[in-house]
């Protein structure tokens, strides 16, 4: 066999085993009636540990309804499905956070003659939920909500007709959705500001949109660098002729992520934009698609320096769900891999990752109505946390990183006594947060974590782990 014929078989083995990490679609719903997930913006997916969250809004009950449903297991079987709203009128857009074991889910509905914004929470990880709160209190439409959570401090926010025309309102909890703080606008003009995206990272929080105050829509980027008291300039991050429109934001540190729609092409592609120091500066645009046919509503979540999108794509003949992974914090991205494959209509994706386990929910037309639909890659997530052993440790621990120095990889080993939140983060020799290697519930045992420093420059890095009252932070030195 010659070099040329085994490199190909190389390539079909390696481009084969990367699709069988996929496992197969898993129906979540199954009633006569419409089951629909919500615009990218507005995420249905939410994972902490092996414990994932769904929510979408279901017309088995005659109107519009928010359900909820739950794995405990990473996606390998599911719970029952859970209704959280119970009125007459109609309740769509839910969009769901979770931070340990408090479960965060908002979503607009019109119970008061108009639509709200409305908010409910569980404490105990989505076994039992509090009653509804309402957030939003005017005469004019509130929609398309986003929330985001660090901790006990939720964000939320929305596009508000109040003022005679959309414009993106915030509100704030510092309790965990006990008690919120009021509304305050975040844009300011005569034109249509709509679809916000929230991340938030530490004590900055990120907002995109889109806006038409420029005569056509671009997408706009907004921060707040003290927990969402105050807030900074608006940032054009779009400027072309053709429209950009339904942007979704995340955010690793000082790495932010914006993925959106845009026209420019003659086809609707899926245009990416990151920022390395938190939203102070911006990289060019970077286009992920490249085909004749529509894409649409692209989600994000990060793990690290790994970047995983989905979104709606025509390309087929008809919408399918595709996926696309960048392992170096978006600085090149791979190809697609189609995630659906059948004669239907697959809308509306949303992704979330947990240690290696990438999460993805979608609403579907395969069995003659919109379902939700569900599939999970066990191993796709290349900076998945380790559990090296499940032995209950005597103490908690952090130890050091190894190697030490390193370049651009090292390894850190944690232990916790007992099941509980972890939050383990790198900082710079400044304070400032460099990127959140574990923001999750684990059990009790011993965890390996890989840092990748390949994007930063080389000097003293910090890194903390919090976890049941225990607090550690050790250095690190990065050398290139």
């Amino acid at each position: 066999m010659n070099v040329k014929k085994l490199l190909v078989i190389l390539v079909m083995l390696v481009t084969m085993n990367a699709s069988a990490q996929w496992q197969p679609d898993m129906r979540l719903t199954n009633d006569s009636n419409i089951s629909l997930t919500s615009s990218n913006n507005s995420s249905c997916i939410a994972s902490n540990g092996s414990v994932v969250h769904t929510v979408w809004k279901d017309y088995r009950d005659g109107n519009s309804e928010i359900y909820y449903k739950r794995s405990t297991n990473t996606g390998i079987s599911w719970g029952a499905d859970t209704r959280l709203t119970n009125n007459t009128a109609d309740s769509w857009q839910p969009t769901i956070a979770v931070s340990g074991s408090v479960v965060h889910v908002v979503w607009n509905d019109n119970r008061d003659g108009n639509y709200e914004i409305y908010y409910k929470r569980s404490t105990d990880g989505g076994v039992s939920w509090g009653t509804d709160k309402r957030l939003t209190n005017n005469i004019a439409d509130a929609y398309t909500p986003s929330v985001a959570v660090s901790g006990s401090v939720v964000h939320v926010v929305w596009s508000d007709l109040r003022d005679g025309n959309y414009e993106i309102y915030y509100k704030l909890s510092m309790d965990g959705g006990v008690s919120w703080g009021t509304d305050i606008r975040l844009t300011n003009n005569t034109a249509y500001s709509y679809n916000p995206s929230v991340k938030v990272s530490g004590s900055v929080v990120h907002v995109v949109c889109y806006d038409n105050r420029d005569g056509n829509y671009e997408i706009y980027y907004k921060r707040s660098t003290d927990g969402g008291l105050n807030w900074g300039i608006d940032t054009r991050l779009t400027n072309n002729t053709a429209p950009s429109i339904t942007p979704s934001v995340e955010v690793s540190g000082s790495f932010l992520h914006v993925l959106w729609t845009e026209y420019r092409d003659t086809t609707t592609e899926i245009y990416y934009k990151r920022s390395t120091d938190g939203g102070l500066s911006w990289g060019i645009d970077t286009r992920l698609t490249n085909n004749f046919a529509t894409s649409l509503y692209p989600s994000v979540s990060v793990s690290g320096s790994a970047v995983h999108i989905v979104w709606q794509d025509d390309r087929d003949g008809n919408d399918e769900i595709y996926y696309k992974l960048s392992t170096n914090a978006g600085a090149s991205w791979g190809t697609d891999t189609r995630l659906t494959n059948n004669f239907a209509t697959s809308l509306y994706p949303s992704v979330a990752v947990s240690g290696s386990v990438i999460h993805v929910v979608w609403q579907d037309y395969r069995d003659g109505n919109d379902e939700i639909y569900y599939k999970r890659n066990p191993t796709g997530n290349p900076i998945g946390i380790q559990n090296i052993s499940t032995e209950t440790p005597s103490k908690y621990s952090l130890s050091q990183n190894y190697p030490n120095p390193f370049n651009p990889t090292t390894n850190i080993k944690f232990s916790i006594v007992n099941s509980g939140d972890v939050k383990l983060v790198v900082y710079d020799i400044q304070g400032r947060e460099v990127q959140t290697l574990v923001n999750e519930r684990l059990n009790a045992g011993t965890y390996e974590v890989k840092f990748d420093g390949s994007m930063l420059t080389s000097g003293v890095y910090f890194y903390k782990m919090v976890s049941d009252g225990f607090t550690e932070t050790k250095r690190m030195l990065l050398i290139k």
